[in-house]
C-alpha cells in the first residue's frame, strides 16, 4: 500500500510541496527576529521619508520577509493543483508546528545553561550566550500570536480570492489570480500583523501602524509581482512531471472542489 502511495506522482508531489510549504514558513519564523535595510542590501543611499505623520521611515524590514513571497507563490500552486481543502489544511499544520517549534525554543530558554557554554563565545564578541539564545529565540507572545493569525488569516483569504478570479477567468490568466490574490491577502497581512504584536501589545499609535503597514505592503506587493514569471515556471515544470492529461485532469478537480 504504502509503495503505491508513494510510486503515484500527484501524491509524491504533494508531499514535496506540503513539506516545502511548512519548511518555508518555519524557517521565515525563525529568521524574523532579524531587521535588515534594504537600502544597504540594494547598494544605494537610504532617504527617510515621512508618512501619515510619521517622520524617519526607511525600508528596514524583517528577515522574513525574504520568504514569505515563496509561501504565498506555493499557495497558488497547490490550490491550482489541489483545490482548498488542501491549502487550508497544510496551513494549519504549518501553524501547529510552528506553534510547537516556539514552545520547544522557550523551554530550552528556561534549561539552566551550562556555565563554561555562557561565556564560551567572549573571543568572538559574545560575552554571554545564555542572553544571546534569549534574544534570537524568545520572541514576544503578542509578535507570535500577531504572526500566526496574520499567517493563518492570509492564507484563508488568498484561496478565496484565487478561486473568485478562477471563476471568471477559468484556466486563462494565471497571472491575474495569481498575483491578485498575493496582492489582496498581503495587504490584510501586513495590518494584522502590526495591529496585534505592537498596537495591542506594545501601544503603538493606529498611525505607526499603517504607516509602517503600508511600507512593508509596497515591499511585498513588489515582491508578488517580480515572482510571478515564478509561477508559470513552476507549472511548466509541474505539467512535464504529470503530463498534460494528469495536469487537465487535477486543476478539474481543484475547481470542482471549490465549486461543492
Amino acid at each position: 500500500m504504502i509503495h503505491k502511495i508513494l510510486s503515484d506522482k500527484p501524491t509524491k508531489l504533494f508531499l514535496f510541496l506540503a513539506s516545502f510549504f511548512v519548511a518555508n514558513a518555519l524557517i521565515a519564523e525563525c529568521i524574523g527576529g532579524k531587521l535588515f535595510s534594504l537600502e544597504a542590501t540594494l547598494g544605494i543611499q537610504a532617504h527617510p521619508f515621512s508618512l501619515l505623520g510619521q517622520d524617519g521611515l526607511t525600508y528596514v524590514l524583517t528577515c522574513g520577509v525574504i520568504l514569505w513571497p515563496l509561501e504565498f507563490v506555493l499557495t497558488d500552486v497547490v490550490n491550482e493543483y489541489y483545490g482548498p481543502r488542501a491549502v487550508r489544511r497544510i496551513s494549519y499544520i504549518a501553524i501547529a508546528l510552528i506553534s510547537y517549534a516556539f514552545v520547544a525554543f522557550y523551554a530550552a530558554i528556561k534549561l539552566p545553561p551550562a556555565g563554561f557554554w555562557v561565556d564560551s563565545q567572549k573571543s568572538e564578541g559574545v560575552p554571554d550566550m545564555q542572553a544571546a539564545f534569549n534574544s534570537i529565540f524568545g520572541q514576544g507572545m503578542w509578535i507570535i500570536f500577531g504572526s500566526l493569525v496574520a499567517f493563518l488569516v492570509s492564507q484563508l483569504l488568498d484561496v478565496w480570492v484565487f478561486h473568485k478570479i478562477k471563476k471568471v477567468t477559468g484556466e486563462k490568466s494565471v497571472w491575474l489570480r495569481a498575483t491578485g490574490s498575493t496582492l489582496v491577502s498581503q495587504f490584510v497581512d501586513s495590518f494584522v500583523v502590526l495591529f496585534i504584536a505592537f498596537k495591542l501589545g506594545r501601544g503603538w499609535s493606529y498611525q505607526q501602524v499603517l504607516a509602517i503597514g503600508l511600507v512593508n505592503y509596497s515591499y511585498k506587493a513588489v515582491m508578488a509581482i517580480v515572482l510571478t514569471p515564478l509561477i508559470y515556471l513552476l507549472e511548466a515544470g509541474i505539467a512535464r512531471y504529470l503530463g498534460p492529461e494528469k495536469t487537465r485532469e487535477m486543476k478539474l478537480a481543484a475547481m470542482r472542489k471549490e465549486n461543492d
